[in-house]
């Protein structure tokens, strides 16, 4: 029973510290979205930090820079 309390405690410290991360990862696209782009362009809505976490993993998805070595 103490090991099942256990690793119950581990798996949800584990998705508490992601979430977490997701959110300190995610506030700065919501601030810089927020601050500088609702009062620049005119039909730009404020996000939420969910919408913002999309739009971290979006641009990770579409920008990430992978490098492969050939064999020549």
């Amino acid at each position: 029973m103490d090991k099942v309390l256990a690793g119950l405690f581990v798996v949800l410290g584990g998705i508490g510290f992601i979430l977490f991360l997701g959110f300190l990862l995610a506030w700065p696209v919501m601030a810089l979205w927020n601050g500088c782009l609702v009062d620049a362009i005119t039909g730009v809505k404020e996000i939420g930090w969910l919408q913002a976490w999309g739009i971290s993993i979006l641009c990770g998805f579409l920008f990430n820079r992978s490098t492969t070595k050939s064999s020549t």
